[in-house]
């Protein structure tokens, strides 16, 4: 009985230790919890921006294959005498931003500039406004006092191509491709490591990878003159 007693004791140890080993995670489970964990906390993150950006590398290969008509819209005007009379004498000093008082003229015939930098010289005011999907442009003739402002809208599909290629987007945008470009370093990255800790049950990992990374080195230096 005493014999029996210890055998079943010794099995029940066993048993423990078996149960032990399996709750106790190993460093490949670890790892793989941390890749899974950031891999999908990344692609969550950007998920629009990778969509936007696939899409927007299919319009700009095909630029010019899509159709666009510009949308152009002109104004001409003539400035108070006075208002020119000012210009005229700021533009000795060239300014680097514009008077309030051609600002709140200009917004009441419906011209808006936003933060832009004139080009000031003896006879004339120039203020370029280069914008993601068009641009415009305003000139002020202090002789005449003529205005004449010209904006181009190239349309929505314009818009997403210069986004994508971060035209004319201002700072808070090309800090976005950067923060978004890292994001899918991480999410490449985590996969790869994924891919290498699932590489010993799926032998296919490896193959289908490489194919990946020689597709396109095969197609740049063999077909890209």
């Amino acid at each position: 009985m005493a014999e029996t007693a210890t055998c079943l004791t010794d099995v029940a140890k066993d048993e423990n230790r078996q149960y032990q080993a399996q709750k106790t995670p190993t460093t490949r489970s670890r790892w793989l919890r941390r890749l899974l964990t950031w891999h999908w906390i990344s692609s969550a993150l950007a998920l629009f921006g990778m969509l936007l950006f696939a899409f927007t590398g299919i319009t700009l290969n095909h630029a010019g294959q899509i159709p666009a008509t510009p949308v152009v819209e002109t104004v001409e005007a003539r400035l108070p005498p006075d208002l020119v009379e000012s210009l005229s004498a700021r533009a000795e000093a060239s300014p680097a931003d514009l008077p309030d008082d051609l600002r709140r003229w200009l917004a009441d015939e419906g011209i808006g500039l936003g933060n832009t930098q004139p080009e000031w010289s003896d006879y004339e005011l120039y203020v370029s406004l280069p914008r993601p999907g068009g641009d415009a442009w305003l000139s002020v003739d202090f002789e005449s006092g003529e205005l004449l402002y010209e904006s181009t809208d190239r349309g929505w599909i314009s818009y997403l191509n210069d986004l994508h290629k971060g035209r004319n987007t201002g700072a808070a945008w090309s800090w976005f491709i950067d923060l978004f470009a890292v994001l899918c370093i991480v999410f490449c990255l985590t996969g790869l490591g994924v891919l290498y800790l699932h590489a010993r049950e799926r032998i296919s990992v490896w193959p289908i990878t490489g194919l990946g990374v020689m597709v396109p080195l095969l197609l740049a230096i063999l077909l890209v003159h």
